[in-house]
């Protein structure tokens, strides 16, 4: 696990583009990767970079790549992506560092050489003092930029390399991104968020729905998942900020195989709210997984479950505590009831 989270620096920059790369980050420390989830592997890794950025007296930023690699060479394979971009910025803010640069990953990007990516953007447009890495990153065309590589370079060009081994979780086994995306789509969302260290979390926009929900007294926020969201379906204890404010509620995501059995729709019951929705874009943290979807035979009879659901959504955020520093700091925002109360 990570050292406790560092509060989030006054300036943090997001940049898409080496044209965008701000100067307050040149000459800084980088941790590269595609840093698919942020998980617990990952976070070494942005320990790392926190760590030699504090020791030099540098900015200490990340360096991703989007799309993410393998949808690129392999587009017909859809990829459930952890977290896009926003979601790595938000994490990579959290944490304590200052900027994330997130470089397009096309056709040209993809053949170049790795000597090219050092000398070209590492040196001459980022002049880099330090770089971060995990053991099993690879970079340059055909991917032969390897962790050796990249310390050879750093012997060469004047900066300094880190790599970071593998990180295991309690059982021994190694942390990755391929086995959290399992754990999400086997409704183990506990497992997952505790490879992640925080609780994952999904973005969308509010749609207008049929307002069944509304019918059945539980109005909910209707929200679409990207298409290659392999999140399994059922029914899920969350949390959500609207406005600042964090809420709790109940959510299912799934096909609604009681009434349509349409597209797979996130629908978000936020407990004790009855503002309007439309329009917003909600953030929703997913804390346990308490059943998979089904069909009822009777509307009272999905009503008394929904009934149960929300208890045990409830007991189940109530018996919260912190995975991690940068879980807290991740959620470190008033609750309903204390923004009422303060």
């Amino acid at each position: 696990m990570p050292h406790a989270a560092a509060p989030a620096p006054k300036a943090f920059h997001a940049a898409y583009s080496l044209d965008a790369f701000p100067g307050a980050l040149k000459g800084g420390v980088v941790g590269i990767g595609n840093f698919d989830g942020v998980h617990r592997g990952h976070q070494a890794v942005l320990e790392k970079v926190r760590e030699e950025a504090d020791r030099l007296g540098l900015p200490g930023y990340v360096m991703t790549f989007e799309p993410h690699p393998r949808a690129f060479f392999t587009p017909q394979k859809p990829l459930f992506r952890l977290t896009p971009p926003h979601a790595k910025a938000e994490i990579v803010r959290a944490f304590g560092l200052e900027g994330l640069l997130v470089l397009p990953f096309d056709a040209s990007f993809a053949l170049r050489e790795a000597s090219d990516f050092v000398e070209r953007i590492l040196v001459k447009r980022l002049s880099i003092v330090h770089a971060v890495t995990g053991y099993d990153f690879h970079f340059g065309r055909a991917r032969a930029g390897t962790p050796d590589y990249l310390r050879q370079s750093g012997d060469k060009h004047g900066f300094g390399v880190s790599i970071v081994d593998r990180v295991h979780d309690e059982g021994g086994e190694t942390i990755s991104s391929s086995r959290i995306r399992k754990a999400l789509s086997d409704g183990e969302i506990a497992l997952a968020n505790g490879l992640l260290g925080y609780r994952w979390f999904a973005e969308g926009a509010v749609r207008d729905g049929d307002k069944r929900g509304r019918e059945l007294g539980y109005p909910t926020a209707n929200i679409a998942l990207n298409p290659d969201c392999a999140l399994a379906h059922g029914i899920y204890a969350v949390r959500t900020v609207i406005d600042g404010v964090l809420h709790n509620g109940v959510a299912n995501f799934g096909r609604r195989p009681t009434f349509d059995n349409g597209a797979p729709l996130l629908e978000v019951h936020v407990f004790d709210f009855a503002g309007n929705l439309y329009g917003k874009t909600l953030e929703v943290s997913f804390v346990s997984f308490l059943r998979g979807e089904e069909k009822f035979d009777t509307i009272d009879a999905l009503i008394v479950q929904m009934d149960r659901d929300s208890e045990e959504a409830r007991a189940a955020i109530a018996a919260l505590q912190p995975l991690s520093p940068l879980d807290l700091a991740l959620y470190d925002i008033p609750r309903a009831g204390e923004a009422a109360a303060g």
